[in-house]
């Protein structure tokens, strides 16, 4: 094998073993050969994470604009990123207000595409493209993976999941086109599968046989290729590919951990998904992470639960479902129970942009190459409102300068927060969906 471009090596190089191939960080070595490229810029990403159901506002909303606000209950655990992440208000998601169905559905269904969904349960579901894909589609040629779509709930996307909507509405958030939505991984090892896992023709093609292939790890079966790859770098890349390698080691072996867990009913999860909530997200999230840092995709999104999720977290006081609590109808108790999941929501987001901040990346890190958006499609899920949407920005993509609050005019829409976060990515867009200008952040 090849690793070197003249003298350089070069971006594209796969490590490649039997029926795997593992790309590789950016490294200083490539630099002078990135430089001569067409293709010379910086990697950005595009990430979202979403949370279902709506906020407890009162617990969320900041009272000051600009630098000078205090963190909010639900948002306290960013507080040590403070100057990593702008807060967002004022925002209004227009075409669920304008369209039929469900309130949860027509809410996620329209939410990173400002397109009224077509209200249906049948397979003739209708949207607009989101504006994930709209990067994706600009970063294709650069990437093995054009994007991700993960979640850590129920992936259905046929059926009737809200009062006659689909479930492609409430379960999926990305859409390829108008009418095609794209189906969420909830599964770890399909995810890493998907990144590392390469069509060998010789292979059998079944499940089966996959799945014993990678009961050998895949930093054994590329063992030799690394070894020698390794061996040519100078001492800032060797640390740079073994910081890198022993990340995609460490995630491996959690989903290792999972397929065998003794604790996990039989039958009750899927193969590779963590027992523990907390652990499961977190494993997603280091799963993004992994593939930014190795430039197999540099677009993803991720579904904390999907739209009208009962799932219970017992893990921080709350068994009782977590959809039927949002429409708590003023009711303390039941407010104070959402506002703890909204905290803990907000609390695993603070892991994934940790992760994004502590990895290196070119002349600075993941997180300063990255525009990630979190956030609900609902406000106040008890009225399921489409105004005043819960949203913040982190991450320094395109210059974007964090610590502060900015509070767009009332009614605004969401699109034109969208469109400045595709101009951060470098994809210049003059308009999407329904907007009505480009939404200043640096204000």
């Amino acid at each position: 094998m090849t690793f070197l471009d003249g003298k350089h090596i070069n971006r594209r190089m796969l490590l490649r073993g039997v029926g795997a191939a593992i790309a590789l960080p950016l490294l200083d070595s490539m630099r002078p050969a990135l430089a001569a490229a067409k293709n010379s810029k910086q990697a950005l990403h595009v990430g979202v994470v979403y949370v279902p159901n709506g906020i407890v506002m009162k617990d969320w909303l900041l009272e000051k604009t600009g630098s000078d606000f205090a963190f909010t209950r639900i948002l306290q655990p960013l507080e040590k990123f403070r100057e990593d992440i702008v807060v967002v208000s004022g925002l209004s998601n227009h075409a669920a207000v304008k369209a039929k169905g469900g309130g949860h559905a027509k809410a996620s269904g329209s939410f990173l595409s400002c397109a009224q969904p077509k209200y249906t349960a049948g397979a003739d579901v209708r949207a607009g493209v989101t504006f994930d894909q709209i990067a994706a589609k600009q970063f294709a040629a650069d990437t093995r993976v054009p994007s991700l779509q993960l979640g850590c709930e129920d992936a259905r996307m046929i059926g009737n999941c809200d009062t006659g909507s689909s479930c492609a509405y409430t379960n999926s958030l990305s859409w390829k086109d108008a009418d095609t939505p794209l189906a969420v991984e909830v599964n770890p090892r399909s995810v890493f599968e998907r990144l590392f896992g390469t069509v060998d023709p010789s292979l059998d093609a079944a499940t089966r046989a996959r799945r014993a292939l990678y009961k050998k790890s895949i930093l054994d079966l590329t063992r030799e290729n690394t070894k020698a790859l390794v061996g040519s770098l100078g001492a800032q890349d060797k640390r740079k590919m073994d910081e890198y390698l022993t990340s995609i080691r460490e995630v491996e072996a959690r989903i290792e951990k999972a397929e065998s867990d003794p604790e996990i009913p039989l039958g009750e999860k899927p193969s590779g998904i963590p027992f523990s909530y907390t652990e499961y997200v977190k494993l997603m999230f280091d799963l993004q992470v992994v593939a930014f840092q190795s430039d197999i995709s540099r677009v993803s999104t991720m579904m904390l639960g999907r739209e009208g999720s009962v799932r219970t977290y017992p893990e921080i006081g709350v068994p009782d479902p977590h959809h039927p609590l949002t429409h708590h109808r003023n009711h303390p108790d039941f407010i104070e129970k959402v506002t703890k999941i909204n905290a803990f929501h907000v609390e695993l987001f603070a892991y994934f942009i940790e992760r994004l901040k502590a990895t290196p990346d070119g002349d600075g890190t993941l997180l300063d190459h990255s525009t990630i958006l979190y956030g609900a499609a609902l406000s106040d899920g008890n009225q399921h409102s489409n105004h005043n949407l819960p949203l913040l920005v982190a991450g320094h993509a395109g210059g974007q300068r964090g610590g502060r609050h900015v509070a767009a005019k009332p009614m605004t829409p969401a699109a034109n927060l969208f469109v400045n976060m595709l101009d951060r990515a470098g994809v210049q867009t003059e308009s999407f969906g329904d907007s009505t200008g480009r939404l200043d952040l640096n204000v």
